[in-house]
């Protein structure tokens, strides 16, 4: 039988059976709304996930789960999931084109950390294909039924799923959106504050010794609020809060973890692989002119350029080692979102012939944006002076389709939503000049986003 849930403890499924078939079927439909086909899905809580990307060209939606692959490999896990999903994929019974199935989900920063916490559930990585797909892209909006089964008759299950399908569109159409209140925070805790504090002192020293050229050193904050909030509703506010970002959500049993990111790993789309490489960052400015001289003033700054040049050749290095025809602009750009300005360059290649979507996830995770500079040195500091667990902060969430095509962005901007209980991650690179007070001070920025969608703020 195929597993359709999972323990933490659990390995991976290696092979599937020989008589499994994976069903599909799409239909198009006229515009629907992402959000409330989101929310019809109440039937699925904890087996549901949402994506958009910045663009706003690809919106996907996902309920149930027709087939979980999960991995908890500390090494491996990557090529684990690929195999898993084409082996999958070699069962799919499906004469339309017009659509792939889609497989969701994402992998932890660091399946080496082992630390008990607020993510001791989730394996290193936890993907779903859903039993109930939407997608909308470039304004055409497509739904799916996925049925995976070793069942010799499987026609009635299929019917069934139908009118399950058509009851959901019809929820999702007629039933009207709410506008969810924004949540009531009752407490807040700035996790391993002092800690914090002094293990960017730390690492500085380690810089400046030469154990390393620069280490991501990431807090973390507690929210409790007066009551319950729905993944519905976290999703609502971080999609209007930041529609600049990639958004995402991901659910496991009554966790939901979700943000909006401006940061995209990477994407393939008919071979054509592009990244982002975006590090060193400054608030927004109050008028026009202050954010200006801001952006300016982070253009021509040696410790941010620094910092994003790491990320830029090894980023590169990754992509000549994938890819043919590689591109990279000489100098950064500005990304500007609603809280923050990041010095961003693209890098695009054509993927070779016999590479996909997770190889270079693979061996892009984690960027110097994220990790550190060599990474090595970087994750065994990180694993000595942080003492936490990221999770999946940090870490790629994305989407690849049947043919390869798909999706990762880095889970920054984000946090993880249990019943009344949030927790919320920043982060920011140390190198040699780096000091504690000024990289507090960018995580409360970096903070901004999520702690707003979720009902609060920091220094006003």
């Amino acid at each position: 039988m195929i597993r359709k849930s999972f323990t933490s403890t659990e390995q991976a499924v290696q092979e599937l059976p020989l008589d499994v078939h994976f069903y599909t079927e799409t239909i198009e439909m006229s515009r629907l709304s992402s959000i409330a086909f989101f929310e019809a899905g109440e039937l699925y809580k904890g087996k549901r996930f949402y994506w958009q990307n910045r663009e706003k060209t690809f919106t996907l939606v996902g309920l149930g789960h027709a087939h979980v692959i999960t991995s908890s490999l500390e090494h491996k896990r990557f090529e684990d999931v690929d195999k898993q999903w084409k082996e999958l994929c070699y069962k799919i019974v499906n004469e339309e084109h017009e659509l792939q199935p889609i497989l969701f989900g994402g992998f932890s920063f660091d399946p080496i950390n082992k630390l008990s916490s607020e993510w001791d559930m989730f394996p290193s990585a936890y993907f779903a294909v859903p039993s109930f797909q939407l997608v909308i892209r470039d304004d055409r909006v497509f739904i799916s039924i996925h049925l995976i089964t070793n069942e010799k008759d499987s026609q009635n299950r299929f019917d069934q799923m139908r009118t399950e399908r058509d009851t959901l569109i019809h929820t999702a159409q007629v039933k009207e959106l709410k506008t969810y209140a924004k949540p009531h925070i009752s407490t807040m805790e700035e996790r391993f504050k002092e800690l914090y504090m002094d293990a960017v002192s730390h690492v500085t020293k380690l810089i400046h010794t030469g154990e390393a050229q620069k280490v991501v050193i990431a807090r973390s904050l507690a929210l409790t609020f007066t009551e319950k909030v729905s993944s519905p509703s976290a999703i609502y506010h971080v999609s209007k809060e930041q529609p600049e970002s990639f958004v995402f959500g991901l659910e496991l049993a009554d966790n939901l973890f979700f943000g909006a990111t401006p940061e995209r790993l990477v994407k393939v789309e008919n071979k054509r692989a592009l990244s982002t490489c975006l590090a060193g960052s400054v608030k927004r400015g109050q008028t026009a002119i202050e954010d200006q001289q801001l952006g300016y003033d982070l253009l021509h700054d040696a410790k941010n350029r620094e910092e994003h040049q790491y990320v830029v050749d090894m980023i590169t290095d990754v992509f000549t080692r994938y890819c043919d025809d590689v591109k990279v602009p000489k100098y950064p750009k500005l990304m500007k979102i609603r809280d923050i300005q990041h010095l961003y360059t693209p890098v695009e290649g054509q993927l070779q012939k016999e590479q996909g979507l997770l190889n270079l996830v693979k061996d892009l995770h984690p960027t110097p944006a994220l990790g550190g500079e060599p990474r090595g040195d970087a994750m065994a500091i990180i694993r000595m002076v942080e003492q936490m667990n990221r999770g999946y902060y940090a870490s790629p969430v994305g989407w690849i389709d049947a043919v390869g095509n798909g999706e990762f962005a880095v889970a920054i901007r984000s946090a993880l939503l249990n019943k009344q209980n949030a927790y919320l991650y920043a982060g920011g690179g140390i190198v040699a000049e780096s000091d504690p007070i000024s990289e507090y001070a960018e995580t409360l920025v970096k903070f901004r986003p999520m702690l707003r969608t979720l009902g609060g703020k920091l220094n006003g």
